[in-house]
């Protein structure tokens, strides 16, 4: 069979080397920059490379499809334009002599990256990678499509800030996927508005990796910095970098939604810091959110936030941030705060008092409530209810959920009864009891159902049309049909699904007819009758 591609277009299969699709008539000529991969061509034998998107100190990133499936998909190829010395005749990257070695080196530590990813996708918060594969002399990275905008698209879109109770729902889930990132071993450096996908489920998604070399100014790549939002060790090859430099990003991203300004960028506070804490900007926003973000957007790494769950925790409570604060800081304390603090300290006192005046032995007698837990210490069983049904957005914004429970995506799997980004199941289920004062509610949402296209199996015999539909995961019943003798025996005649029509594999059977051998009509053998008498001959004479 000829290699064939699908048509980025149409996703309708079309032979190689073709200039215009048949199926859609729109053209399948190369219009992608000059040193890239050509448009409508086939990479590793199973994707249809699409349009060229972007290109970074890292490589290229195309649209594509993935053949077997007719899923849209990106593909980010290695192509370091430091390192690279362009492509031979058959398409290969050659690397620049004597850069040999670096090459090698940097392409390694691209693959490693991506197959560590894909390891831990699909995870809340984080785009997934489908697939590593290794051509023309380079590797290339299969992400997920994430249908949907940036968000420094939405922040154009929408001026101003929001309320910080929003912001913490809007990046929950990515924060939620660093903290995935780092707990594999692995630090993003990307994270602004930029790499923040809003997808039409209403769940963020973060995308945007890196080699540290591509987030790293004076590396061997040519880098690719966020002003504003990438931490100062970035700037400089000589610094380390560690989980708080993802820490620096989402502080940055999250001083973004809730003052509407950009914070002033790691680069020129170095010189000159003029950060202005997020409270003088906008008075709205709580002290001890001000003071956790000023914490986690310090110059020194040493007195930032640490780590993600930290940084969490801190910007949802009060009494979090507090343990985090940093020497010497003076945060505004709510007055609640200081007269539940004036309370201690005179309850403190007057146990002092009282121990005091009673003496040491009467308290002896006194039964040991220490041991025994309190009301307050131990929290009351909590019944579950079912989230089953609604989206990850709307437990995040309902603060009915929100302030009751913590919500993490585990898993995403194909649905035919529920909506993509819809929770089809849960963990504790509904109706069981959790005893932690916020329970976390593991969660499994729906991609939707999974649709595939329906092939062109007109003319197969049945064993290969069986082979086909059960490749794309169609389920089939065969019905043989009589042969008149127009069609080939043992050979699909029609479906009740045409050809390239998208169907849901968990709800349709496809009905495919098979032609019998061949039925061979004689014409009739002529009857026996009445033998014809002679024709009279004429009599002589007259």
């Amino acid at each position: 069979m000829a290699d064939f591609i699908l048509c980025p277009h149409c996703l309708s299969r079309v032979e190689t080397g073709k200039e215009q699709c048949p199926f859609c008539d729109k053209s399948l000529r190369n219009s992608n920059p000059p040193g890239t991969l050509a448009y409508a061509s086939l990479l590793a034998g199973r994707y249809t490379v699409g349009r060229h998107i972007s290109t970074d100190g890292e490589g290229v990133l195309y649209a594509a499809v993935e053949n077997t499936g007719g899923v849209r998909v990106m593909v980010k190829e290695y192509f370091p334009v430091t390192l690279s010395d362009g492509r031979d005749s058959e398409g290969a990257i050659q690397p620049k002599e004597g850069r040999e070695v670096l090459f090698k080196t940097a392409r390694m530590d691209f693959a490693d990256l991506y197959r560590s990813i894909m390891r831990i996708t699909p995870v809340t918060g984080l785009a997934a990678v489908l697939d590593v594969v290794e051509a023309n002399n380079t590797v290339y990275a299969v992400l997920e499509q994430v249908s949907g905008e940036t968000l420094s698209h939405y922040l154009a879109e929408h001026p101003g800030c929001l309320p910080p109770a929003q912001a913490r729902s809007m990046l929950q889930p990515v924060m939620e996927g660093v903290a995935a990132l780092h707990k594999a071993g692995l630090i993003h450096r990307g994270i602004s508005p930029e790499n923040i996908l809003l997808t039409s489920g209403g769940i963020p998604r973060l995308c945007g990796y890196g080699t540290l070399g591509l987030r790293t100014e004076g590396s061997e790549l040519k880098c690719c910095l966020y002003e504003g939002y990438s931490a100062p060790e970035q700037y400089s090859a000589a610094e380390f970098e560690g989980r708080y430099t993802d820490v620096y990003g989402l502080a940055a991203v999250f001083y973004r939604l809730v003052t509407g300004q950009t914070p002033v960028s790691a680069r020129q506070r170095l010189v000159s810091d003029s950060l202005a804490e997020a409270r003088r900007l906008e008075p709205s926003v709580p002290g001890h959110v001000s003071g956790v973000l000023a914490d986690a957007l310090a110059l020194d790494p040493a007195e930032r936030v640490q780590n993600v769950p930290e940084l969490m925790g801190a910007l949802v409570s009060e009494r979090a941030a507090e343990s985090l604060r940093s020497p010497g800081r003076d945060w505004l304390v709510s007055g609640k705060s200081l007269l539940a603090g004036s309370l201690v300290v005179i309850a403190v006192l007057f146990a002092l008092l009282l121990w005091s005046i009673l003496g040491r032995e009467t308290v002896q007698d006194v039964p040991n409530s220490e041991s025994q837990p309190t009301s307050s210490e131990v929290a009351e069983p909590v019944l579950v209810p079912s989230f089953v049904g609604y989206t990850y957005s709307q437990l995040q914004s309902d603060p009915q959920f929100s302030a009751s429970y913590r919500f993490v995506i585990t898993s995403q799997e194909y649905s035919s009864d529920y909506a993509q980004g819809v929770v089809i199941r849960q963990s504790p289920e509904a109706d069981t009891t959790a005893t932690e004062e916020v329970p976390l509610i593991e969660l499994v949402i729906s991609k939707g159902p999974e649709k595939v296209e329906m092939p062109n199996i007109i003319g197969f015999t049945r064993e290969s049309a069986e082979k086909e539909l059960a490749a794309n995961n169609i389920k089939a019943s065969f019905f043989m049909i009589e042969n008149n003798g127009d069609w080939a025996s043992d050979c699909v005649v029609r479906t009740d699904v045409e050809a390239g029509t998208f169907i849901d594999v968990n709800k349709v059977t496809v009905n495919v007819y098979i032609a019998k051998e061949r039925v061979v009509i004689n014409p009739p053998e002529p009857t026996a009758g009445p033998t014809p008498s002679p024709e009279p001959t004429p009599e002589a004479g007259g």
